[in-house]
């Protein structure tokens, strides 16, 4: 189920990307269980003209498992709910995952969530948590601040 369901959606990415999303080609080549999407910040937001990369990797039970996302690359976005290793804390890719969710959702969710950003700042426990977080942001148990998290 979950490479039918990845190659659907690779498809859906391919040709009809979010606005500013594309599908990094050359992450798919040799395997379609981890994905890159270039994204660029959204015009009239924070970050406006800025280039970020987010990395995610599916695992055999996608989509009952959501799948694992994280900003990667060089340019991690400074935003209240992205931590500096690129971990982000947004409930849908935990416990709000549903199975009726896909890639296209998330990427809407992640620009909305930079979009609607007033302020460039690191999470307030970036430091303890990048320090002591496990590699896979799935690991975490998240508390989420506010409604925007």
């Amino acid at each position: 189920l979950a490479s039918k369901r990845l190659q659907k959606e690779l498809l859906a990415l391919q040709n009809d990307p979010p606005p500013g999303m594309t599908l990094n080609e050359k992450s798919v080549q040799n395997t379609i269980t981890q994905w890159i999407v270039d994204m660029e910040g959204a015009s009239g937001t924070l970050y406006e003209g800025e280039k970020f990369q987010l990395l995610f990797k599916f695992s055999s039970r996608y989509p009952f498992d959501s799948p694992q996302v994280m900003f990667t690359g060089d340019n991690i976005p400074i935003h209240p709910h992205v931590y500096s290793n690129g971990h982000i804390c947004l409930s849908i890719l935990t416990e709000d995952w549903s199975p009726a969710l896909s890639v296209q959702s998330v990427c809407l969710s992640i620009i909305s969530m930079l979009s609607s950003c007033k302020e460039k700042r690191r999470p307030p426990d970036n430091s303890f948590y990048v320090r002591t977080c496990n590699k896979n942001p799935k690991k975490t148990k998240w508390w989420y601040h506010d409604d925007t998290c």
